[in-house]
């Protein structure tokens, strides 16, 4: 847990930690999305093969959108995991991103308390 307000600023030691294992952390949670939708891809899209399976989830998770053949007939089931995949990662994409942000923002909001006092 970071530091309380009426605690001192952390050193720069532990700020690079804390970014480090947010780093980590933001990469393991979008590693483990993306390897669920190249999974989930390659399991309910037959024509699919893996270079597909992973574009595809690649796509949706950065917030590109699908790439898929307009050749290509999506089953029912097809359908309904990509919409809860894009779903997910949208959430996945923004609560990651805020993992990273939430060091920076702390110390930065530490020191404006600092500053006060």
């Amino acid at each position: 847990m970071y530091e309380h307000k009426t605690q001192p600023l952390a050193s720069r030691i532990i700020y690079r930690k804390r970014i480090r294992q947010n780093g980590m952390i933001a990469f393991l949670i979008l590693s483990l999305s993306l390897f669920l939708g190249v999974i989930g891809y390659k399991l309910t899209i037959p024509e699919f093969d893996w270079y597909d399976s992973l574009l595809n989830a690649s796509m949706i998770l950065s917030g590109m959108g699908p790439v898929i053949d307009s050749k290509i007939i999506l089953s029912n089931t097809s359908k309904v995991f990509a919409s809860f995949y894009a779903l997910f990662s949208g959430i996945t994409f923004l609560s990651t991103f805020g993992v990273l942000l939430a060091p920076i923002i702390h110390r930065f909001f530490h020191k404006l308390h600092l500053e006060e006092n």
